[in-house]
């Protein structure tokens, strides 16, 4: 009897090692680097989290080009790596291709939707959390005019922009919103000295606040509004901390936990494809507030932001999406 439970325990124990084997997580981050200490460190978050909570490392990887991106996802794949995540719309027709030739691999991929039955998608209603910080913005700023710097200039980025407009319009109806974008390739998103231009143009116009949704070249716009004593909004990551004092706020997009969930499913037996879509509902995107900003937050800001929170969970505030008709309703 003793021989049989220790013979029991000894398969039991072959059997979870032979399940972790086959757990190998792998992620290619979008362009823009993987400490931009926005979107694609949100991405390597989530992993560093599973990583600590089951002891199974992973392997990612940082393209500089939309090939190195389609190599790295093939080249994953191909080495038995699964499930393998994509940051980036930008990997969408690579992910079509790879997924397609690796039926048995378990894919993610997150700001874009492939239609495939291994295949999860991740979107975020990036207007929703938007609307939040630009109701911030728009309590915040004393000249009535703020300021928005995309990256690439694709209806993604317009997304954030337009549930920013509406958000400070909330707030203050005759507010004047700049919106300006880095440019119309990859390389938009690793360009801080043209977002720090950028910034100090529409300071000089006015703007006290201004909204920063472009990868690592919002650390530009960060530093130039603290340089010119303007307040900043951040994105994707929690970026209150870079600038005590001066960031306002940051509109966080829980990337991490498109990543975490993929490798924890997959870990679990529980991974399905299809459509995931994260709001202010499903906690898939916020406002930041934490020691370094609580100052600049006021009461009555708190207050108004916590409402309109509750109010479009409830659906009584409905925010428009670009998306929905390439236009910003507001």
């Amino acid at each position: 009897m003793k021989k049989t439970l220790l013979s029991l325990i000894a398969m039991a124990a072959m059997s979870a090692t032979a399940l972790a084997a086959d757990i190998k997580p792998a992620l290619v981050y979008g362009t823009g680097g993987k400490f931009d200490k926005s979107f694609n460190e949100a991405a390597s978050v989530g992993a560093e989290r599973f990583k600590k909570e089951t002891g199974i490392d992973f392997r990612d990887f940082e393209p500089t080009s939309d090939t190195q991106g389609e190599q790295a996802i093939r080249n994953f794949a191909s080495r038995g790596f699964n499930p393998v995540v994509a940051v980036s719309f930008a990997w969408t027709s690579a992910m079509e291709k790879v997924a397609a030739e690796f039926p048995n691999t378990k894919f993610a991929i997150v700001d874009s939707v492939v239609d495939l039955k291994n295949v999860r998608s991740v979107l975020y209603k990036e207007e929703e959390g938007s609307y939040l910080v630009g109701l911030l913005a728009g309590m915040a700023s004393k000249t009535g005019k703020v300021g928005f710097v995309g990256g690439m200039d694709i209806p993604l980025i317009r997304k954030f922009g337009c549930g920013y407009v509406q958000g400070v319009k909330a707030a203050k109806p005759d507010a004047q919103v700049f919106q300006n974008m880095t440019g119309t390739t990859g390389a938009a998103w690793n360009d801080p000295v043209r977002g720090g231009e950028l910034t100090k143009n529409q300071i000089d116009q006015g703007a006290d606040v201004v909204y920063a949704a472009a990868g690592a070249t919002g650390l530009g716009v960060l530093q130039t509004a603290a340089d010119n004593k303007k307040l900043s909004i951040g994105v994707d990551s929690n970026q209150n901390h870079l600038h005590p004092g001066s960031v306002l706020t940051s509109m966080v997009k829980r990337v991490d936990l498109a990543v975490y969930n993929a490798f924890k499913d997959t870990k679990e037996d529980k991974f399905t494809a299809g459509i995931q879509a994260l709001g202010v509902k499903e906690d898939g995107v916020a406002y930041a507030l934490d020691d370094n900003n609580k100052a600049l937050i006021t009461l009555e800001m708190k207050t108004a932001v916590e409402k309109a929170k509750a109010d479009i969970i409830a659906g009584t505030i409905k925010v428009h999406d670009y998306m929905s008709n390439k236009a910003c309703n507001k």
